[in-house]
């Protein structure tokens, strides 16, 4: 063994004892005839001492010793006369014996300390230096405790935990597929699953009623922080259940996750919202309610008073920021500026504080008497100090959503997004459909399995768009931390989805005639979830994205720049398979 003990575990107890250790040198310092170096493995720091009296040949090879050298030390144990009380081995030292330098190291981009100095491309760049960052490697270690709870958790609750295959045929409904060129079998393709979604319904034929599998799944489609074109899914399915089965037992779940890994007991049934009031309170079909400040609608008081922009909108609403009053023109212009970013893309924002006497001084005073501005407090709720903020458009599902943005913003700005406070809710009764731009026609808002509200059955033939699902979100501070649905297990009602969704049934048959002609073979009822472990982890650890608690992550443009891939095929490779490119100008 290269070592006796780790660099985390000597305490105070230990002192007079012979240990080897062995890790990277995370830093030295020569202070006199004295050399201190710090050694660090995945458990800790000790602090190791090199006294030029004692051994000055040893001492000089000490100093010697760069940042990221790999080194063995033998000593004793000694207690430190100047402690440090933040380190679990800060009470002891070893005086060194024995140096042996097991591989010398070049001087890391950046520095391996907590604060580094080192940018996200630098870091993803040299991912293994990051990866011995404590910090960073504490997500994995959250990470990995996670999945043994999962798997604990759904073990209790009779799941059976079953792989399902990666490469599996193409289905282009939903997000796009990353697609892999069959040598055997040229011209023909295989896709990464987006999700077990089919497989996971053909094991409910088949009669395993609880599945689970930690999932490796991917997307070939735009990235933002919560986004990765592979991420993982905790993906579960029940036979026999209806809507209120598979949350309760996954609410357990969740409150499980937050008592084991978080200490924090969430003991009330979470809030269970429809989607439209989501939107209509929030303007997000995953909406932060660690604070209030919910959107009122004021079409009807602020109308028609001869405000060109109020009057011709679709839509006027706005939210109350409490004890906000206090903003100057400075900063109510840079939350102007915040609304019309590109990204967001608002014309402008109305602004009404709330005086000390109860009256309301707007930007708009000049249209509105005091009497409207007074009706407008009212409507909020508002007093003595608040501030209240509005938007309008000539697209009422838009204008919410940029509302939505300004929402959180001052939710940032007055410090009411506790990362420590964790408020969890359902998002339910989601629109079967939503209508594509791009297509042309309608798309299913989850996937094309999602069973209808029973009550909302008839409304398939007369009015489609305005059909509920028996769908769900699990949503957490903000951040969707999975969803599921009811699936239909009846072959004539999923042909009558396919045609609403512009599915020829020879395409139908082509694409998903595997499933339809299972459920002939007698499906069960059922329906399922799936939860987001790397958002579980992010935020769990506090984090604003899921880069950091993934070993290997790509950046923003897909790229995992550490290994540099995706990359050209060679030629041979490209004959192999039968594949020619045409690769278009950009």
């Amino acid at each position: 063994m290269y070592r006796t003990h780790t660099c985390g575990e000597l305490r105070i107890s230990d002192v007079n004892k012979q240990v080897t250790l062995a890790g990277w040198v995370q830093r030295s310092r020569k202070m006199g005839g004295m050399t201190f170096v710090d050694l660090r493995d995945r458990y800790g720091i000790t602090q190791l001492v090199f006294n030029e009296e004692n051994n000055a040949e040893l001492c000089e090879k000490a100093n010697h010793l760069g940042r990221e050298f790999v080194i063995q030390v033998t000593g004793v144990v000694n207690e430190r006369f100047s402690k440090n009380a933040n380190m679990p081995t800060g009470d002891i030292e070893i005086i060194v014996g024995e140096l042996n330098v097991l591989n010398a190291a070049l001087t890391p981009p950046f520095t391996i300390e907590e604060n580094t100095d080192g940018g996200d491309d630098i870091r993803m760049k040299y991912r293994y230096l990051d990866l011995r960052r404590a910090n960073v490697r504490s997500n994995l270690e959250l990470r990995h405790k996670m999945t043994i709870e999962v798997r604990k958790y759904l073990d209790e609750q009779g799941f059976i935990e079953v792989e399902t295959p990666i490469l599996v045929g193409s289905t282009p409904e939903g997000a796009r597929d990353f697609v892999v060129p069959s040598r055997m079998n040229p011209g023909q393709f295989y896709a990464l699953p987006q999700s077990p979604q089919t497989l996971k319904q053909l094991l409910m034929v088949s009669g395993f009623d609880r599945y689970f599998q930690i999932a490796k799944c991917f997307r070939d489609e735009d990235l933002r922080a919560d986004r990765q074109p592979e991420f993982t899914q905790i993906d579960c399915e029940m036979s026999f259940v209806e809507q209120d089965d598979v949350i309760n037992l996954f609410e357990g779940m969740a409150k499980y996750l937050f008592k084991q890994l978080r200490g924090v007991e969430l003991n009330e049934p979470f809030i269970r919202m429809p989607w439209a009031d989501a939107m209509k309170y929030y303007g997000s079909d995953k909406p932060d309610i660690r604070f209030e400040m919910k959107f009122v609608e004021l079409m009807d008081i602020m109308k028609g008073h001869g405000f060109g922009v109020f009057d011709s909108a679709a839509y006027i609403g706005g939210i109350c920021a409490k004890g906000a009053a206090s903003y100057t023109r400075k900063q109510l212009d840079a939350l102007t500026d915040f609304v019309k970013r590109p990204q967001i893309g608002a014309k402008g924002m109305v602004y009404a504080r709330v005086e000390a006497d109860g009256n309301v001084k707007s930007s708009v005073d000049k249209f509105y008497s005091q009497e409207v501005l007074q009706q407008m407090k009212e409507a909020f709720g508002a007093e003595a100090g608040d501030l209240i903020l509005i938007l309008s458009g000539d697209d009422a599902m838009k204008t919410r959503k940029q509302l939505c943005e300004l929402r959180l913003e001052m939710g940032n700005q007055l410090g009411l997004r506790d990362k420590n406070k964790f408020a969890c809710l359902w998002v339910v009764d989601f629109p079967m459909f939503e209508w594509s731009e791009e297509e042309g026609r309608l798309m299913a808002m989850h996937h094309p399995f999602t069973h209808p509200k029973d009550e909302d059955i008839p409304l398939l033939d007369s009015d489609p768009a305005a059909v509920r699902a028996d769908a769900y979100d699990m949503v957490c501070n903000g951040v969707e931390l999975g969803g599921g649905s009811i699936r239909i297990h009846d072959a004539a009602l999923q042909a009558k989805m396919f045609e609403i969704l512009g599915f020829t049934p020879e395409k139908a048959q082509e694409q998903f005639g595997f499933l339809m002609n299972a459920f002939k073979y007698g499906a069960p009822p059922h329906g399922g979830l799936a939860y987001g472990l790397d958002r579980w982890v992010s935020i769990f650890a506090g984090l604003d994205s899921i880069r950091d608690c993934i070993a290997f992550p790509k950046n923003n443009s897909g790229r995992d720049v550490m290994l540099d891939a995706p990359g050209f095929l060679d030629q041979k490779q490209l004959d192999e398979l039968q594949l020619k490119l045409d690769l278009k100008a950009e």
